[in-house]
């Protein structure tokens, strides 16, 4: 898949594509299902934005983020996504009228032939374009528009809200069912105060920067390796949260790999929350905490061996 970031000089061969139009934070079955009616005899492309246009129109505002760029292009590069315009958003791109986006970035940028929206789409400034606007804005630019409709499951309206709703209540598998693939979290290893390996169960360390949390607590998780020596898939049990054994710390994941033996600092890992086994606890001691982590990866085994 090829990233494009400049789309005022964009190469002759990334243009004419059937394109997906959107945030894609998530990258759930309703955007699958957009992008899914893009694919046709054009080159199959993704419009975004990044930053997220909430981050930048609200940039004091709680992280609210399912994935960040890197996980969202990797989910739509295993879609077989050609084309990833993800477009700088900026003050220049907010002032943009509907019309004026679809004329100066959609067809005089892009070229593209096609593009779909889902039926709650807004664009331009003040997002006073609709999804029915572009359709007209289409006929008179040169290129055609789908709709697609807003799809429900099991009565739920098919949401990154919803989505983050299912997270912050420990419910994964709620969760995994709307985006149609476990949630992830990816990131570079971090080096730590190495206190699970003084404990006997050694962590890889990342950063939930710009993330929504999910709900703090220890779960069991698959884990993707994906730069390194020891690339592959791996089973592990996670902590997310604060470590209210040792106080003041900001929120972070750490995620003891079942089996596994080897240095992953600086590796990029992809940790796919499956279920939520605990909230998180303090112990009088480090004896119970040790118990307690045998536990958990004890559960986590069970778990994971009846995927």
């Amino acid at each position: 898949m090829r990233i494009h970031q400049d789309w005022q000089w964009l190469a002759p061969d990334a243009r004419g594509a059937s394109c997906a139009l959107g945030n894609f934070d998530g990258v759930h079955l309703g955007h699958q299902s957009v992008i899914e009616l893009a694919r046709g005899r054009a080159p199959l492309g993704v419009v975004t934005f990044e930053p997220h246009p909430r981050q930048f129109f609200q940039p004091d505002a709680a992280p609210f983020r399912l994935m960040n760029a890197e996980s969202r292009a990797n989910r739509l590069a295993k879609l077989g996504v050609e084309h990833l315009f993800q477009l700088p958003f900026n003050k220049a791109l907010a002032g943009l009228s509907p019309e004026a986006f679809a004329a100066e970035v959609l067809t005089k940028g892009l070229g593209i032939s096609h593009v779909v929206v889902g039926a709650d789409f807004c664009f331009g400034k003040g997002r006073e374009g609709k999804a029915t606007d572009l359709a007209a804005l289409g006929e008179r630019f040169g290129f055609r528009t789908t709709i697609a409709p807003i799809l429900s499951l099991s009565n739920v309206e098919i949401s990154s809200t919803a989505i983050r709703t299912a997270l912050t209540e420990g419910r994964p598998r709620d969760a995994a069912a709307m985006l149609g693939h476990w949630h992830r979290i990816d990131g570079a290893v971090l080096h730590g105060e190495k206190r699970g390996r003084e404990l006997g169960f050694p962590t890889a360390n990342m950063a939930l920067n710009g993330l929504h949390l999910p709900r703090f607590g220890v779960y069991a998780v698959e884990v993707d390796v994906l730069t390194g020596p020891q690339a592959g898939r791996y089973q592990g049990a996670a902590s997310l949260g604060v470590r209210p054994m040792f106080a003041g710390e900001v929120p972070n994941l750490e995620t003891h790999l079942l089996d596994f033996k080897g240095d992953l600092y600086g590796q990029h890992l992809s940790v796919a929350l499956v279920d939520y086994l605990r909230p998180e606890m303090k112990f009088d001691g480090l004896p119970g905490l040790i118990a307690q982590m045998e536990a958990d990866c004890a559960r986590t085994r069970e778990i994971l061996s009846a995927l």
